[in-house]
C-alpha cells in the first residue's frame, strides 16, 4: 500500500466544511449501514494514518540520533510527535506506530533498502495482519491486539512456532468479525499460550508485575484510588465485588427467601452501584478475616476458582484458567490454589458434558451449578461476555415440557439474555452435541439456529486434547 498525495486526496477534501449526517432521520436499516460503512471508511483511514506514522517513526530510528524527524521537531519519540500531530491518546499513538511499523509501503520499482526493513519481515506470521490493516478490513485496535497477544519468538521459543503462530494469526482474522478487541486480544493471548505454555507462565508474569495500587489525596478532602488488578487479584476483588452489587446490576434472580429479601433491599439502596461496592471493600478491609462474609456478601464468599484439565494436571504441561478470567494461568498458579482451597473433580465426557443427576429436582443444585459454569464458562448467548457469577441456569427443554434437571439440559445465561429468550421468542437448542440460540422469526425469518460454544478456554483445551474439537 503506497500513500500518495493523490490517496489522500481521496479520503476526503479538507476544504470543505464537514457536517456529521442526520442520523435521526434515518431509518433503522440506514442507521446500521451508515455505521457500517463509517466503520470501513474509519478503518480505511486508520490505515492511511498507520502507515505515515510508520513512516514518521522510520524517519526517527534512533541511528539518525538528532537528526531523526521526531528529534528534529522537538520530540523525543516518534510516538510523542504522532500525538502531537494527530492529537490523539499516547496509547493511540503508540498502537498507530506499532501497527504502521508492520506495513510495507515500498513499491516493486524501489531499490532495496535494509533501513526499510518492516516489523512484520522480523515477525512473518503477521504479515496477513499487515495486508489487511493495509486493505482497510482490519481496524488498527485489531491488528494491535494480535501482534500483542501472539507474541515475538526468541532463541528459547519451541521450535517452529513462526510457523504454527502464522496458523494462529489466520484464524484469529478469520474470526475477528466475531469478537470484540478485548476478547480477540484475550483469543490471542490463550492461542500463544497453546502453542508454547511457557509464555502462560511469563505472560502471568509480566502482569503481576504491573499491579499497583495509588491512594492520590485530592485538594477537596477525598482522596482518588487508581490501580491495576492482576487476573488472579481481579478474580477475588471481583467476587466480593459482584456479591455485594449484582442484584442492582442485574444479577441472578433469588429463589431463597433470605436472598430475595437482601436483593429486594439492596435495589431500594439510595447509594449507586458505585457507592455500594466502594462500601463493601471499605468494610471487607476493615473487618477482614473476622467477620461473617454473610453480613457483607450475602450468601456467597469470595472466591478464586481455577479451571484446568486432568491431563494438564498430569501431565505437568499446559495451564490452567481463572473462571470469569480469559487469560491463562501457569500450573504452579493452578497447584497453589489447590493446594490453599482443595480441588473439586468435575468429570466431563468426550462432547464436554457432565454428571447428569436426572429429574429428581426442579432447581439445578449447587454442585451441578458449578459444573455447567465450568462447562460454559459465562453467559452463552453469542457476543455476551457476562462472567458465570452473573448468569442463571436456563432449561433448553423446559421443566413443563418434560425437560430434566440435568446438566445436559442447563446452560448458563446473564439474566439480560435469560429473560429475552423467555419473553421474546428466543430459544436455546441442543442439536449433535452443540448448544444453539435460534432467533425469533421477526429477527429471522429463516430461524437460522446460532453458535453458542461454550466460554471456558479450559473446556475448549480438553476438547481439543481428545479430538472432539480443533
Amino acid at each position: 500500500m503506497t500513500i500518495t498525495t493523490d490517496s489522500l486526496a481521496a479520503i476526503g477534501d479538507l476544504s470543505v466544511a464537514f457536517a456529521p449526517p442526520n442520523a435521526a432521520r434515518m431509518s433503522d436499516d440506514e442507521l446500521l449501514a451508515a455505521q457500517s460503512a463509517l466503520a470501513q471508511i474509519g478503518r480505511r483511514v486508520s490505515a492511511a494514518a498507520a502507515t505515515v506514522a510508520g513512516e514518521i517513526a522510520h524517519r526517527s530510528r534512533p541511528d539518525l540520533g538528532e537528526q531523526g524527524l521526531a528529534r528534529r521537531r522537538g520530540a523525543r519519540t516518534p510516538e510523542i510527535l504522532v500525538q502531537q500531530i494527530s492529537g490523539g491518546s499516547a496509547d493511540d499513538a503508540r498502537s498507530l506506530v506499532r501497527v504502521g511499523r508492520l506495513i510495507d509501503t515500498t513499491d516493486a520499482d524501489t531499490a532495496p533498502d535494509p533501513s526499510r526493513e518492516s516489523a512484520a519481515d522480523e515477525a512473518p506470521w503477521l504479515k496477513p495482519v499487515a495486508e489487511a490493516v493495509a486493505a482497510g478490513r482490519l481496524s488498527i485496535a485489531q491488528a494491535d491486539a494480535i501482534r500483542g497477544g501472539l507474541g515475538t519468538v526468541d532463541e528459547h521459543s519451541p521450535a517452529g512456532l513462526g510457523e504454527t503462530l502464522a496458523r494462529a494469526a489466520l484464524e484469529l482474522l478469520r474470526d475477528c468479525g466475531s469478537h470484540t478487541v478485548e476478547k480477540l486480544a484475550s483469543r490471542a493471548r490463550f492461542l500463544r499460550a497453546e502453542l508454547d505454555a511457557a509464555a502462560a507462565a511469563d505472560g502471568e508474569r509480566r502482569l503481576r508485575e504491573r499491579r499497583y495500587l495509588h491512594l492520590i489525596p485530592q485538594r477537596d478532602g477525598m482522596t482518588r484510588i487508581t490501580g491495576l488488578l492482576d487476573p488472579e487479584s481481579a478474580a477475588l476483588v471481583g467476587s466480593a465485588i459482584d456479591a455485594a452489587t449484582s442484584p442492582r446490576r442485574g444479577g441472578p434472580r433469588f429463589v431463597d427467601p433470605d436472598e430475595g429479601n437482601r436483593a429486594e433491599e439492596l435495589a431500594r439502596d439510595p447509594r449507586s452501584i458505585e457507592q455500594i461496592a466502594l462500601d463493601s471493600m471499605v468494610e471487607l478491609i476493615r473487618i477482614g478475616g473476622q467477620a461473617d462474609a454473610s453480613k457483607v456478601l450475602g450468601a456467597r464468599r469470595p472466591a478464586v476458582r481455577i479451571l484446568v484439565t486432568a491431563r494438564d494436571l498430569a501431565e505437568g504441561t499446559g495451564f490452567g484458567t481463572i473462571e470469569g478470567q480469559a487469560d491463562p494461568v501457569s500450573l504452579d498458579t493452578v497447584r497453589r490454589t489447590i493446594c490453599s482451597a482443595g480441588a473439586v473433580p468435575i468429570m466431563f465426557d468426550r462432547n464436554g458434558q457432565g454428571v447428569d443427576l436426572g429429574r429428581t429436582v426442579r432447581l439445578h443444585t449447587a454442585r451441578q451449578r458449578l459444573i455447567i459454569a465450568a462447562r460454559d464458562g459465562g453467559c452463552i448467548f453469542p457476543g455476551c461476555d457476562r462472567p458465570p457469577s452473573w448468569c442463571e441456569v436456563h432449561h433448553p427443554e423446559t421443566w413443563h415440557r418434560g425437560g430434566g434437571t440435568s446438566i445436559e439440559n442447563g446452560v448458563l445465561l446473564c439474566r439480560h439474555h435469560h429473560l429475552l429468550i423467555h419473553n421474546d421468542g428466543w430459544e436455546v437448542i441442543h442439536r449433535d452435541g452443540e448448544y444453539q440460540v435460534v432467533p425469533p422469526a421477526s429477527i429471522d425469518p429463516a430461524r437460522k439456529p446460532l453458535p453458542a460454544p461454550s466460554k471456558s478456554p479450559t473446556l475448549r483445551r480438553l476438547l481439543h486434547q481428545t479430538g472432539v474439537a480443533g
